[in-house]
């Protein structure tokens, strides 16, 4: 359904639960603020850039969101992704791919695509997720230990080598300052959990650092005056060339945000015992993406510690979400010129926090211990994702993902021979069907358990094939049969080709619905004969001795 939840949640809306709102929306805004800063300086663009993002992204994700509590805004999960566009296609390359992603989202919210983002395997997602965290984590050590390097590579080893090399050029003061944010945050909500910790933090070191002398780096001193206005609506400039250029660096923007944001979604209704529209959010959110670059900000998608802030904190409409960006707004408008006395330093604490709580370790280390597969999908996902691209990550993790499944669904599936003294031994749990119906001499019966598609078709084909003696007729039962794909089809149609060229009787029995509509539509069901594809195993027997005793009849004349 395409209706914003906020046009729902206005019906019947109360002055108390505004006042909730309003509550929830200015804590949300104290957290988003920091975190927004922090975000845009981390992924390479100046930190302005996340402040515009989680106020108009945010608004209208709130807006016109398919999420009654959804909180939307720059999020960590993007980092990784923003800072190699940047390096590679500059802020103009970013703002073109952001406004291409927000279409597609769009897109892929009018074709109602909600639904099949949620089959994202878990290990694949958590891959990712936990690779980003490495690679944040790992973008903080410059600006933590105050080392000073410019220009340090986006390649996560050559980092590495880098900062160790530099390792002795480590100042004290910046350490200190961001082990000090870290330790605050940490232990603030020992204190007070109403207001946030990363807030508080930063108020704190921005306050004693020039108390104390400090010689430490600000984000003034990097980036100058941060400007305290929203900039003038500018459209970025696209054309086709750009588009075949960006295409999929938006992509994968857009896939990034949907997943992100129907996962945030999910979490929410579980806190509030409700359901999202996934298609409108996913139309919400393009929306948000197409708007953010013409005002200068960078990608959004719903923040999962944002939205559990809002939630925890009595919001229960979309309205909290707007007033979190209307108070973000007037922070900027009054006090932005302070933000640039914000040690650099600081920042890296809470994206050091931030990382943290992404890497989902306990979860991380649960699958690794699983299964294989999952296992498999899981350390594959996670090492691309660190070591080359989030995108080749996504590729492979799904590529690997998929096969596994097909792998487990072929063992699933198997064809077995049926004989007249078969036994509960032998795996049956219907044996009295049989028993009730002899099976003639001649006749061979087998019967089919789970999906018949590419990955399992094969097995089919050598279970029957036609040996060298051939029976008279062969029955095949389809009841535990769901689906058949084109390849399962195929290989029906060449067994049946098969035995008919041997004269013997090719019949089927508990077709279920689904599998004879394919059957139709294919021409199989024609191919073969209605009359040879029975509703049961016994009609099936019936029909095999009918076709014996034509056969039988003495000719005429």
């Amino acid at each position: 359904m395409l209706r914003p939840k906020l046009l729902d949640t206005l019906k019947g809306y109360t002055s108390r639960q505004f006042a909730t709102d309003a509550m929830a929306g200015t804590i949300v805004a104290i957290v988003a603020l920091p975190l927004a800063i922090a975000f845009a300086i981390a992924s390479g663009v100046s930190p302005e850039k996340g402040l515009y993002t989680a106020i108009v992204a945010g608004f209208l994700i709130s807006a016109l969101g398919g999420s009654r509590v959804q909180i939307g805004g720059p999020t960590g999960a993007f980092v990784v992704i923003i800072y190699g566009i940047v390096q590679q296609y500059g802020i103009d390359g970013l703002m073109a791919a952001t406004l291409i992603a927000g279409v597609i989202l769009v897109i892929m919210g009018l074709l109602k695509f909600g639904s099949v983002i949620k089959f994202i395997p878990h290990p694949v997602i958590v891959g990712f997720t936990t690779g980003i965290a490495v690679i944040i984590f790992s973008s903080q050590m410059n600006d933590l230990l105050g080392l000073g390097i410019s220009d340090l590579p986006a390649d996560f080893i050559e980092k590495w080598v880098i900062i160790l090399r530099h390792i002795g050029d480590a100042r004290m003061a910046d350490l200190a300052v961001g082990l000090g944010v870290i330790l605050i945050i940490l232990l603030w909500p020992k204190i007070n959990r109403r207001i946030p910790g990363p807030f508080i933090a930063l108020i704190a070191v921005s306050a004693a650092a020039p108390l104390l002398h400090l010689p430490i780096e600000t984000i003034g001193a990097r980036f100058g005056e941060i400007p305290h206005s929203l900039p003038s609506p500018s459209w970025p400039e696209v054309n086709w060339a750009t588009i075949k250029n960006l295409i999929q660096p938006g992509l994968t923007i857009a896939l990034l945000a949907g997943i992100e944001a129907l996962l945030s979604a999910v979490v929410a209704d579980g806190m509030i015992s409700g359901k999202h529209r996934s298609n409108m959010e996913l139309v919400a959110q393009g929306i948000a993406n197409i708007a953010s670059p013409i005002f200068g900000g960078v990608p959004a998608t719903g923040a999962i510690a944002r939205t559990a802030t809002n939630v925890k904190n009595g919001g229960r409409t979309p309205v909290a979400g707007i007033i979190h960006a209307i108070i973000l707004l007037a922070i900027m408008l009054l006090f932005g010129k302070w933000a640039g006395l914000i040690p650099m330093a600081a920042l890296s604490g809470i994206m050091i926090i931030v990382a943290y709580n992404m890497s989902e370790w306990r979860t991380f280390l649960a699958q690794v211990k699983g299964s294989k597969s999952d296992a498999a999908v899981l350390l594959s996902t996670f090492t691309l994702t660190v070591v080359l691209d989030l995108t080749i990550a996504l590729q492979v993790g799904l590529v690997i993902a998929s096969i596994m499944f097909l792998r487990s669904m072929a063992y699933s599936s198997n064809v077995t021979a049926i004989s007249e003294n078969w036994d509960d031994s032998q795996g049956m749990d219907d044996v009295a069907n049989f028993s009730l119906s002899p099976i003639p001499d001649g006749v061979n019966v087998f019967e089919i358990n789970g999906p018949m598609f590419f990955g399992a078709a094969y097995k089919f084909k050598e279970s029957i094939a036609v040996i060298d003696k051939p029976p008279k007729a062969v029955i095949v039962r389809m009841r535990q049969v769901p689906v058949i794909d084109a390849t399962g089809l195929r290989t029906i149609e060449d067994v049946y080709k098969s035995y008919k060229k041997h004269g013997t009787a090719f019949l089927m029995s508990g077709v279920q619905p689904r599998v004879r509509e394919s059957m139709l539509r294919s021409g199989l069901l024609e191919t073969i004969g209605e009359d040879n594809v029975l509703p049961t195993y016994d009609d099936a027997l019936l029909r095999s001795r009918e076709i014996f005793s034509s056969l039988n009849k003495p000719k005429s004349g």
